[in-house]
């Protein structure tokens, strides 16, 4: 007799939002509540995943091309009288074509010292290049506008890739990708800078390592960090996990491949120009505090009399050597509770839960919180925890610090739109709803009968070789329960992980 194609719950079922959701099922209600389990779905030529793929793969080009028209007015470079700030649509990709010299033919690193580590540099002189040498010749009239328009195809196109990663991640939970591809932030900064770069090259290794291909991982999230440093932390979790499991040679072999990527695409650039290799840890361990992060709250906030600021934070203002130390500190500190968590918990955590604890972390104690490393977060969110509520909640808070950002500058060119205290505000309820969501992740790994994505699988699906792996026994030995998966099956007794999708 043929299985059911669909069953009732549980680990192993198919996940409707409008059923599993609380926050999706109440706003169902407006339109009759959640569709009926014995509807007929018609419509885009599909059933079950193919059909949610189909329209999340669409959500995420209307949204990347309504990024587009929103950027459309800044394209022509033309910036006259803060236009820029105005239609809040300033990108670093068109102002730096101009400052990195692109412009004017000069190759990054060996001409000039590019502020990105060096595949974000290798980028940025792979389209600008060609864009230079055509309008030389004649085939181009404005050559800022044709190399912005060159980034914002191809960071696109990585835009689209990532949500067909993360889709490919969750064939069970299709709509949790709409999270992603409707996001509004993801509206609002795709191209402010390169960072889709390394957001698809970290999903990318992801799915290799949920595939159990740990050199590949390896190799892709050695890559995201030459983009970008911030995938190479990702590995963190992979390490703790491995051990806990008992899967450490295939965790080392990850980390070695990573490792060995980042240096064979840092090397040629070290070697022949070291100075301009040099140039982006240069920036950073100079950079003062910047706006939005902890430290500018700290150093800003209102406290009445005309009064902002504590002393504390005045004086790390001055001292940028004691500000990095105690930011290094403070996230040594939070990766060592980490780990605690990922070694100590009652039961093993989901990579993704881990992952964006890690990356979360980073950014709220580090001194330098630019708008669109949201990006960063963005995908591991929907990975970890694809509850709508929290996100909206987190999403709403972005973008509103977005707009106050926006203000901001405009003050900072000498037209005050807002007070500082806005600002403030605006950067503080960011800050808020990243440390919130990072506490309900944290209540899932300690109650993981509260996680969605257990709910539906099982244990992990992003766990590649340790998805349902035991613990190691020392955790039995703590305590701990040894079986990483729940007693329970699908039909005819096959484990949830392993069984096909329904539909």
């Amino acid at each position: 007799m043929n299985a059911p194609r669909a069953w009732a719950g549980g680990a192993g079922s198919s996940d409707e939002p409008a059923r599993s959701d609380p926050f999706v099922s109440g706003l169902s209600e407006v339109i009759g509540g959640p569709l009926g389990a014995h509807a007929v779905r018609r419509g885009w030529g599909g059933r079950g995943f193919w059909t949610a793929a189909r329209v999340v793969l669409a959500l995420a080009c209307l949204t990347l091309t309504l990024h587009y028209v929103q950027k459309s007015p800044c394209r022509d470079g033309a910036w006259t009288d803060l236009k820029q700030y105005r239609q809040f649509c300033y990108t670093d990709v068109l102002a730096l074509y101009y400052a990195e010299g692109l412009n004017e033919g000069k190759v990054p690193y060996r001409d000039h010292p590019v502020e990105y580590p060096v595949l974000t540099g290798a980028f940025m002189g792979a389209l600008g290049l060609p864009v230079h040498a055509l309008g030389q010749a004649g085939r181009i009239g404005n050559e800022g506008q044709a190399f912005y328009d060159a980034n914002a195809l191809v960071l696109g196109a990585l835009g689209v890739a990532t949500a067909a990663l993360l889709l490919a991640l969750r064939r069970r939970r299709p709509w949790d990708v709409a999270m992603f591809a409707a996001s509004p932030v993801l509206l609002l900064t795709a191209t402010v800078n390169w960072d889709l770069l390394a957001v698809a090259l970290a999903v990318a290794g992801l799915y290799a390592w949920a595939r159990r291909w740990p050199l590949a991982a390896g190799v892709l999230l050695g890559l995201g960090g030459a983009a970008k440093l911030w995938p190479l932390f990702l590995l963190g979790p992979v390490l703790l996990l491995a051990v806990r499991g008992r899967r450490t040679p295939e965790a080392v072999a990850a980390a070695g491949a990573a490792a060995v990527t980042w240096v064979l695409v840092n090397a040629p650039v070290y070697w022949l120009w070291p100075r301009s290799w040099g140039r982006f840890s240069e920036l950073n361990w100079e950079r003062p505090i910047d706006w939005g992060t902890l430290w500018y709250i700290g150093d800003h906030f209102p406290r009445g009399g005309g009064r902002s600021g504590f002393a504390l934070f005045h004086t790390l203002a001055g001292q940028v050597a004691t500000l990095n130390l105690l930011t290094y500190a403070l996230m040594a500190l939070a990766f060592t509770g980490i780990a605690a968590l990922a070694l100590l918990a009652p039961r093993r955590p989901r990579l993704a839960q881990l992952a964006f604890l890690t990356v979360a972390a980073f950014l709220v104690l580090n001194k330098v919180w630019s708008q669109q490393f949201v990006l960063w977060l963005l995908p591991l969110a929907v990975l970890a925890r694809p509850r709508w509520g929290a996100f909206l909640a987190w999403q709403a808070a972005e973008v509103g610090y977005f707009l106050a950002f926006y203000g901001e500058l405009m003050g900072a060119s000498g037209r005050q739109v807002i007070p500082e205290g806005v600002f403030v505000l605006a950067a503080g309820l960011r800050l808020v709803t990243v440390v919130v969501l990072s506490g309900l992740v944290v209540r899932e790994i300690l109650r993981p009968d509260l996680d969605p994505v257990r709910q539906t699988y099982g244990d992990d699906p992003d766990g590649g070789v340790l998805d349902s792996a035991p613990d190691a026994p020392w955790v039995t030995r703590l305590g701990r329960p040894r079986p990483a998966g729940p007693p329970v099956t699908g039909p005819a007794g096959t484990p949830p992980h392993r069984q096909p999708l329904p539909g």
